[in-house]
């Protein structure tokens, strides 16, 4: 039993040495991120404090990096398993999350409470803030949307565009992307790239051609790409209250909404596929439906132009189902109907394999596909087997049982997540209408807020949206899994002789 149990630790630590150096390469691409506001520090002569608040967590990444990628204890020849690229996506969102932190503890002085909140809600892509935007540095500003750009990619994506040796589905599977583009896994990461960055491209020349300044526009296209949501203005998109801005912005909002496959097949003009496409098919209901209530229950009793109630109706009903969480207006005038439709919308999310947070539109549209196959199924002859089609890319295929299940089991999940949540803003003295609204947003990873978030807020309601961002961006069941194995692993490998 004995030499069973060391031979498993062993095996174990072997393992960890794959994870460890995984790890390393994550912090060296993260460190190389802090160079970006380094750089705009200098250009805009910002001072030393400024500097030395991005260059010191860059170094600290890089020099980590380096001992885990280079070290004599790393392996880079293996692959990691799913369920250890469960443990890389856990152990680096968390670390690189703590560290992308630190600016806005140096540069801006927030407690690290705040600071890791500003964090976690950028690279989840959330765009939740703590931060004034109207006092913070050039720097700060751009480091937010570097962050929810990266953050919406992945560090999966990141990782395997970059490494040359062995990757594996592994880790991109644990953020939620495991659906390829191309049989290759590394080739399959970089196309994603080039797609993601080509469309940011895209939107930033799209921005300054319709009136906005190149900084702005920066800034605007990479939180609109990744579904994020930061802006550099305290009204959001509401500032230049433009028809043309806001047309910009959806188009981008809902190409980020897209799955990457989706993307892709849209990339190659496939049309058809993506016609056919189930989420797609869900939108083009979903959408057009929240719109029309909108405008109906609520905007035009709330906005006394028919024009500003239909772009106000068009732009939040496509900011919330997207997760992208920027706003043209203020909900405080808004009424029942419309917080109910938002939080739906928010419930929902984006598209799977996205940047886009929320149970997520194939989730919604598997469950109503079951719900019609039960109700036909009972009017068939005793034993018809009736299988569910749905279109994934170019082939149709049967859902299995199984998927139902496991498509059950993330709802129940999040559904009590989502719950538990609520009850912990209840409980920090806010009312349960805008905590309905908050941690929806927070879960959903959408941004739109009714002013439970600020930097005052209570450390409870605080933690319970940070843990709600971070599970929402990542494979919700996966990182659970992840975090009970990581620690029984923890626990088999410190276990001493003769303990048993």
């Amino acid at each position: 039993m004995m030499s069973a149990n060391l031979r498993e630790a062993a095996h174990l630590r072997r393992r960890y040495r794959v994870v460890l150096t995984a790890l390393g390469f994550i912090l060296l691409l993260s460190s190389a991120l802090g160079a970006v506001p380094v750089l705009v520090a200098l250009w805009l002569r910002e001072g030393a404090a400024n500097l030395g608040g991005f260059a010191l967590p860059a170094a600290l990444q890089l020099m980590a990096g380096l001992a885990l990628w280079k070290g004599p204890w790393s392996v880079r020849n293996e692959t990691p398993t799913f369920s250890e690229g469960g443990i890389i996506v856990l152990l680096s969102w968390v670390l690189v999350m703590a560290l992308s932190a630190l600016p806005f503890v140096l540069v801006l002085g927030l407690p690290f409470s705040r600071a890791f909140f500003e964090s976690v809600s950028g690279w989840t892509t959330t765009g939740l803030s703590v931060v004034d935007v109207t006092t913070a540095p050039a720097s700060v500003l751009i480091w937010r949307s570097l962050i929810q750009l990266a953050g919406g990619a992945g560090l999966a994506i990141l990782m395997m565009s970059a490494l040359a040796g062995a990757t594996g589905a592994g880790i991109s599977g644990a953020e939620g992307r495991g659906d390829q583009l191309v049989p290759q896994v590394r080739e399959s990461a970089r196309l994603v790239l080039v797609i993601y960055l080509a469309t940011a491209t895209a939107g930033v020349i799209a921005y300054v051609l319709v009136g906005m300044t190149p900084f702005d526009a920066l800034n605007h296209s990479f939180a609109a790409v990744s579904t994020g949501g930061f802006s550099t203005r305290v009204e959001s998109l509401g500032y230049w209250n433009s028809p043309v801005v806001e047309a910009v912005t959806i188009a981008l909002m809902w190409l980020g909404n897209l799955s990457f496959i989706t993307a892709w097949l849209l990339w190659r003009g496939r049309l058809g596929a993506v016609a056919g496409n189930g989420e797609i098919r869900l939108t083009a209901v979903v959408l057009p439906t929240a719109v029309i209530l909108l405008f109906f229950l609520t905007c035009m009793g709330t906005y006394p132009h028919l024009g500003k109630a239909a772009r106000v109706a068009v732009f939040e009903a496509t900011t919330a189902l997207t997760t992208t969480g920027f706003s043209t207006v203020g909900y405080a005038s808004w009424n029942g109907a419309g917080f109910f439709i938002m939080i739906m919308l928010m419930l929902i999310g984006g598209g799977t394999c996205s940047t886009a947070g929320g149970i997520k539109q194939i989730r919604i549209y598997l469950v109503w596909r079951q719900l019609c196959r039960d109700l036909r199924q009972l009017m068939l002859p005793r034993g018809t087997v009736s299988p569910v089609l749905i279109r994934e890319g170019e082939q149709t295929v049967a859902v299995e049982d199984g998927r139902f299940r496991q498509v059950s089991t993330f709802l129940y999940l999040y559904l009590l997540t989502y719950a538990a949540g609520v009850l912990i803003l209840c409980a920090s003295g806010f009312s349960l209408q805008d905590s309905l609204f908050e941690f929806a947003s927070a879960l959903g990873t959408v941004g739109l807020s009714m002013g439970v978030t600020t930097a005052d807020m209570p450390d409870p309601a605080l933690w319970a949206e940070t843990t709600a961002m971070f599970l929402g961006r990542l494979e919700f069941t996966v990182i659970l899994v992840s975090a009970v194995r990581l620690l029984r692993d923890l626990r088999v490998m410190v276990r001493l002789p003769g303990r048993g």
